[in-house]
């Protein structure tokens, strides 16, 4: 934050960072008393780094990414905190051409919905290692995806060769032949599409009903420092979040994302993960996808602190980490506290526990809360499984 009480953000171009782009142009930013100030990049490591070094305040940033800086991965310079979720879902995973006939010369491709069938199947058609492109090391993309194979009898990721590739560079990464399949936030996969080079066959939702995908990250101690500017951040971006929520918004939120200044694509495809109804294929066959992406429904912005756990329990195992204490420093980055605190104020309805099970609800429910309003979605694992916070060691 500079003296003149901007806030500087960073971004990658991404339908999901709409909250940022939503509180900035709508005035949400503007009344909460901040200049913000919007700062795009194209690689998730350079956000992170300027986020950690001090040189942005905060960051549209990866779930995964607070909670494996705040375990010891990926030497970073300073750990990281979420102050709420900006997205949930979102995700879609695409392959190549000759991968997608070979998927479907065993019978068809199985329904854009059904991650077991198209699991198997992608499983199956495989020739040798799977090349797979994902935005970032520490993402819910390659949560996910190591999650679906894993379930489904691949070993995920020894079995696999994971690239790094920037969203933005991800449909070239296909055309150039460098990889087989991706994992990517939207319009990357669609862009892909567009040009060509790939074929959708399932959104992330159908791996994870109600995955964090995107947090309000901040350097740990930074509320501390600067408590009225992060009051008014998470005050503005919550409410440009409640403002996406309403589909008569739908169109011109995706004007404002399809600017140069933010994702520089055009609106109408942008507008297909808004409406959760995308283009799947060349041909311009159309799948939908039920609750493609969340921005405030369900209390999608609410920091669980179980989701932390999740995502710290696997990122322990995988790097031989006690998963217990893992589990235990992972639940305070999620900060449930802070965003209590301050949200509450101004009319968010707050959960009555800061952790659940994850993966148990197959259709909406209403559970305890300080309004008495709180449904949440179903936010089930397309094997079943049921994730308990309390028996994460």
């Amino acid at each position: 934050m500079n003296d003149r009480g901007a806030v500087e953000v960073g971004f990658i171009p991404l339908v999901d960072c709409a909250p940022l782009v939503v509180a900035r142009e709508m005035g949400f930013a503007d009344e909460e008393g901040i200049e913000l100030i919007l700062r795009k990049s194209r690689s998730w490591s350079a956000v992170r780094d300027r986020l950690a070094l001090g040189a942005l305040d905060a960051a549209h940033m990866l779930a995964p990414v607070p909670v494996a800086m705040s375990i010891g991965l990926g030497g970073a310079p300073a750990p990281l905190d979420a102050l709420s979720v900006l997205s949930v879902n979102g995700d879609v995973v695409g392959v190549s051409p000759a991968l997608a006939r070979r998927m479907r010369a065993e019978g068809g491709m199985p329904g854009f919905t059904d991650a077991e069938a198209v699991g198997r199947r992608l499983i199956a058609a495989a020739e040798g290692r799977l090349r797979l492109g994902v935005p970032f090391p520490f993402s819910m993309h390659a949560e996910l995806l190591y999650y679906w194979l894993n379930a489904l009898g691949l070993e995920a990721p020894q079995a696999l060769d994971v690239r790094t590739v920037p969203p933005s560079q991800m449909a070239q990464a296909m055309a150039d032949g460098e990889i087989d399949a991706f994992c990517v936030g939207e319009p990357w996969g669609s862009i892909a599409v567009e040009n060509g080079v790939a074929e959708l066959i399932l959104p992330g939702s159908a791996i994870w009903g109600f995955a964090p995908e995107k947090v309000l990250a901040v350097r740990r101690g930074w509320p501390d420092e600067a408590p009225e500017p992060a009051r008014s951040l998470m005050r503005a971006v919550w409410r440009a979040g409640r403002w996406l929520s309403d589909p008569s918004h739908r169109i011109a939120a995706s004007e404002l994302l399809a600017r140069p200044d933010y994702v520089n694509v055009p609106a109408e495809i942008i507008d297909r993960s808004l409406s959760g109804r995308l283009v799947v294929n060349p041909q311009g066959d159309e799948r939908a996808a039920p609750r493609f992406l969340e921005f405030f429904d369900g209390a999608a912005t609410f920091p669980w602190r179980s989701q932390a756990i999740w995502i710290a329990t696997r990122l322990a195992a995988r790097n031989g980490l006690d998963r217990a204490e893992a589990a235990r420093v992972a639940r305070d980055c999620f900060r449930t506290d802070l965003y209590r605190e301050i949200l509450g104020v101004i009319g968010a309805d707050l959960p009555g526990a800061s952790e659940k099970l994850e993966g148990a609800l197959d259709t909406p429910t209403a559970v305890a809360s300080a309004a008495g309003r709180m449904i949440l979605g179903p936010d089930r694992f397309f094997d079943g499984e049921i994730f308990d916070p309390t028996d994460a060691g």
